[in-house]
């Protein structure tokens, strides 16, 4: 009688809880379609075209049809809005469709029109459209590519270039569950990537059909000029990292500084997210009210508070269109023009219902963006700040009622709320940040206590009066006041960097622990009860995943040109340092490495786990054998050995001694390798799964 118990007590409890919080129902509503879209993406095949809006329309008419319970009831429309995620997906993916190429081209001519020209310390990166390339026909040309040059040629959005270059396909993971390149690139509409030999010439202006794709085109070349303007009027880094923050083009500055903001946790500062276009609405909000506010007549008879919204509303706008507009921009102009919106509808500014409906207006709108680190930091970013103050609104309006009553009291509960804030934040994106970086940064609190106040009281508001004087080729006078705060900011970065230990990497989480402490960390703040501290559960499981982390013994690239190992003490050590420096850096972050040895071309590794001499290596860790072949004329003696066999050659004949096999043919059809060595048996897990097809990575087309 008493197990019988437990599981109704609990259902009763659920039931009571779940009515207590109906006003928080809604808040899942993203949660849900999320979820959907991660199956969509989960896959290994593109699922039939019909089954998402069948799942959803089905689901949501037994809702609204059903006599059954209120549990019921609420299944059924948590399975509609996940179908509802999914079929978003499927729209999506079929709405950016285009030609992706193949297999390398070239070196060979290519020809298309300018839309976008990114300035890098050793050239530019541009994209072109309505491509053209030598030999291939129309249909099969992808209609956006994007190509590195040697040195920047002066070029211009709008011309029609030609060029002699070699293209590829988009770069598939350097590893299983790396980063996918591929899938990023068909979202963005990019059919190939590749570089330039040569002189660029152009060939005449380019002819944008359509009164939308011109104005993009302007739009694009205006902000190319203005960043121009801004890097010219103020020269070196200072210029750049002004470029990045007022434009949003980060090419030109250079590595050793975004390492240094990377290294101590002050990266999200040169990204235009919500900080910035919410320090360019405010600016321009407390601005336009104070303005209005010395004119007596409009302030007693007049909504100024809603004007200075309006005119914040269209200052965002024109900001958000100088950053270029990307997807992580637009998620911030959406929250910060509902915000404003609010305000002028006279409705609360701040809420996790405003939270919940940006999030499924972006979701809906560009599904893809759900796997990306930015909508994932953000967003978890502000749910935690959002569900702490909320918890602690009244309190909050008490102690600062306290603070205005003391002398330097507004100053020390706006540091204190700085560091409330960056905690918060830090904590809450710390945690995604391990999965996709396996980066802490130790000192990120100190560094933010001083980085975003002078970020938001010196550095943004003469980035605004820079873009306001633009117009009138005036804006060098406020670019000097910003360049000496960045100045600072980035002395500030190298300083906190250059401490010891400012940096622990660590390998990166899995992807269901990233599941399970965003399931936690959703649980803690979207419900109000205390039943939400269970959600600390989830957490402290997806963080302990890092005690299991189970890191591959032998990884392998694609194209066979670079393998790892795994050593005693645990780090990776490669078949060569020099090459394939891509798949290294993956792989090594992976692992928590900064960086690894090589191990010899001939001869034996401390450890004595590698021994190697001119064409080929053996490798022996946990009772096992593998021959690492780098030379064809080593595959006689090899293939008479027990264990395991990888060759970054053809294998063409009989091979009978080992009792596994992968050779050039392999990583060709199913690209790179993980192996594990288990009691059981090798573990093999590859990027290409055996017949899976999505868009973005359908079958190889040749070897």
């Amino acid at each position: 009688m008493r197990g019988n118990s437990l599981p109704r007590q609990f259902a009763n409890l659920l039931k009571v809880s779940l009515a207590a919080e109906q006003e928080r129902w809604a808040l899942w509503s993203p949660v849900l379609i999320g979820a959907g879209i991660a199956v969509y993406f989960a896959l290994p095949s593109e699922p039939p075209v019909w089954i998402g809006v069948f799942m959803a329309i089905a689901a949501l008419l037994l809702a609204g049809l059903s006599r059954a319970g209120a549990i019921a009831a609420i299944v059924l429309v948590a399975a509609g809005l996940a179908a509802l995620g999914f079929s978003a997906a499927q729209l999506r993916t079929a709405l950016v469709a285009g030609p992706v190429l193949d297999r390398p081209y070239g070196p060979a001519g290519i020809e298309g029109t300018i839309v976008a020209i990114e300035g890098r310390q050793d050239g530019s990166r541009i994209v072109l459209e309505d491509v053209t390339l030598r030999g291939r026909d129309a249909e099969k040309t992808p209609t956006r590519i994007r190509v590195t040059l040697r040195r920047d040629a002066g070029l211009q959005i709008g011309q029609r270039i030609s060029l002699f270059g070699k293209l590829s396909p988009p770069a598939p993971p350097a590893a299983p569950g790396a980063y996918d390149f591929r899938r990023s690139a068909w979202y963005d509409g990019l059919g190939a990537t590749g570089f330039a030999f040569g002189e660029v010439r152009p060939v005449r202006d380019g002819r944008e059909t359509g009164i939308l794709n011109a104005i993009r085109v302007r739009v694009a070349a205006t902000r190319h000029q203005a960043t121009q303007r801004i890097q010219s009027a103020l020269p070196g880094e200072a210029g750049a990292v002004a470029a990045a923050l007022i434009t949003g083009d980060r090419g030109a500055i250079g590595k050793e500084t975004v390492a240094a903001m990377r290294d101590s946790g002050l990266a999200h500062l040169l990204a235009i997210s919500g900080l910035h276009l919410g320090l360019v609405a405010g600016i321009l909000f407390f601005t336009v009210r104070t303005v209005l506010a010395l004119f007596e007549r409009l302030t007693l008879y007049h909504p100024i508070k809603k004007w200075a919204a309006g005119a914040a509303m269209v200052g965002s706008f024109g900001y958000f269109l100088l950053a270029g507009a990307p997807v992580p921009t637009q998620r911030a102009f959406i929250m910060v023009g509902l915000v404003l919106l609010a305000v002028v509808l006279d409705r609360e500014a701040i809420s996790m219902r405003l939270v919940a409906f940006a999030a499924t207006a972006i979701l809906l709108v560009f599904p893809e963006t759900l796997l990306g680190a930015s909508f994932q930091m953000s967003f978890s970013a502000v749910i935690a700040l959002v569900a702490f103050y909320e918890s602690l609104q009244s309190g909050m309006r008490n102690l600062a009622r306290r603070a205005a009553a003391f002398p330097g009291g507004r100053v020390a509960l706006y540091i204190g709320g700085v560091a409330i804030t960056t905690l918060i934040a830090g904590t809450a994106t710390g945690i995604i940040g391990l999965h996709h970086f396996g980066r802490i940064a130790v000192y990120g609190l100190p560094a933010n206590l001083v980085a975003v106040p002078l970020t938001a009281l010196w550095i943004m508001p003469w980035a605004v009066a820079a873009a306001l004087l633009m117009p009138v080729g005036l804006e060098s006078w406020a670019l000097a006041p910003m360049g000496w705060g960045i100045e600072v900011l980035t002395a500030i970065a190298r300083t906190v960097a250059g401490w010891p230990g400012a940096v622990r990497l660590v390998p990166t989480m899995s992807n269901m622990g990233l599941g399970l402490a965003t399931l936690g960390g959703l649980w803690l703040c979207v419900w109000r009860l205390p039943w939400r501290y269970a959600g600390v559960v989830g957490i402290v499981a997806g963080l302990a995943g890092f005690a299991v982390v189970d890191g591959p013994d032998i990884l392998i690239a694609g194209n066979g040109r670079l393998m790892a190992v795994r050593m005693t003490d645990g780090t990776l050590s490669l078949s060569d340092r020099r090459r394939e420096r891509h798949a290294a850096s993956a792989w090594l972050e992976q692992n928590g490495q900064e960086s690894a040895q090589a191990w010899p071309r001939n001869g034996e590794t401390p450890d004595g786990r590698v021994r190697c001499d001119l064409l080929a290596c053996i490798y022996r860790a946990k009772g096992m054998t593998v021959s690492l072949v780098r030379d064809g004329r080593a595959l006689d003696e090899e293939c008479r050995r027990d264990g395991i066999l990888v060759s970054t050659v053809p294998v063409r004949g009989s091979c009978p001694g080992p009792s596994l096999v992968i050779d050039r043919f392999d990583l060709w059809h199913r690209g790179a390798h993980a192996i594990w060595l288990t009691p059981g048996g090798p573990r093999i897990e590859t990027v290409e799964i055996p017949g899976a097809n999505r868009p973005w990575s359908p079958a190889p087309a040749g070897p």
